[in-house]
């Protein structure tokens, strides 16, 4: 059966081009209504203007679609919460919510000023909260919903110049490992996307990749998974170029190391504890400390 969305509210960040602007195409030509949401500012975000959201929310309603277009900048929670009450008052619920709004201010951390790295960590992490924050108590009165947070490789795995872009990206991550536990109860569903596509983010590394064959609608189609009503939960799923790869945050079973020369043992032992032999990825943090416990009882003979 086809993927559908009719009956269905998204909200989609930075829609104005890009991934976004794929994102709420692809929704909207699926039966959803779909809140265009773009702040119409530079790449490292300054400025601003609704002509990028109107202009998408155009691209719908030519096509047959519902939107409306909304200019708020998602590191700012009143007016997120307006964006959030606009969609209500319009069709009564919010089943959708695609956190992809994003800025870029690289130069290595050297270079950085500290004010470039506070203000990518807000849009990107803090903007992500607000909204999801926004929505959230809708999604557990519906008891339903689905988020998807915008993770990347850079986050996961690094990326040189990109220190403040790496950090929010992750803990994206960390945010929806929690999200999705605290929303199992109400079917609220919550996945990462590390998308690789040629947009204005990425227009400057054109010399090192094939940019016609990273087309952001190529994207897409692991994010329309990613928000239906069969959706995984506390998935990392990887996506460019028609490729689709699955990232996970793992943990060993390690090693059990004590005495006065343990810094020397953990030294020495260090292979043995990253052997990937056997390793898990946990349900929660807790795991961490259970493997732990584990072991220390099984040295002492419990």
């Amino acid at each position: 059966m086809a993927m559908r969305f009719d009956g269905q509210v998204a909200i989609v960040t930075g829609a104005g081009g890009g991934l976004g602007r794929e994102h709420a195409l692809a929704l909207a030509a699926r039966g959803a209504k779909v809140v265009v949401n773009d702040l119409g500012g530079a790449r490292d975000g300054s400025g601003g203007s609704a002509t990028a959201a109107e202009s998408v929310v155009a691209e719908i309603e030519a096509a047959g679609g519902e939107a409306i277009a909304n200019a708020a900048s998602v590191t700012d929670y009143a007016a997120v919460q307006v964006m959030v009450d606009q969609a209500m008052a319009k069709w009564g619920r919010i089943d959708i919510l695609v956190n992809n709004a994003g800025v870029l201010r690289d130069k290595t951390f050297a270079k950085m000023e500290i004010e470039d790295f506070r203000f990518v960590v807000d849009v990107h992490l803090m903007g992500a909260v607000n909204c999801t924050k926004a929505v959230w108590e809708i999604m557990r009165g519906q008891n339903y919903g689905r988020i998807v947070m915008t993770t990347s490789s850079s986050g996961l795995y690094g990326n040189f110049g990109q220190s403040n872009y790496g950090a929010a990206k992750m803990a994206l991550v960390g945010l929806m490992q929690t999200l999705s536990i605290e929303g199992a109860k109400n079917d609220i569903r919550v996945n990462c996307l590390a998308p690789t596509a040629h947009t204005r983010m990425t227009e400057d590394l054109g010399a090192a990749l094939p940019l016609e064959a990273l087309a952001p609608a190529l994207v897409t189609p692991g994010l329309l998974y990613l928000v239906s009503q069969e959706a995984p939960s506390r998935a990392i799923l990887a996506a460019g170029a028609g490729g689709f790869e699955r990232a996970y945050v793992t943990l060993t079973q390690g090693d059990f190391v004590t005495g006065d020369n343990a810094p020397e043992q953990v030294a020495a032992r260090f292979d043995a504890i990253s052997d990937r032999a056997g390793e898990i990825v946990p349900e929660m943090g807790a795991a961490q400390g259970m493997i732990e416990l584990t072991k220390a009882q099984k040295a002492h003979g419990g």
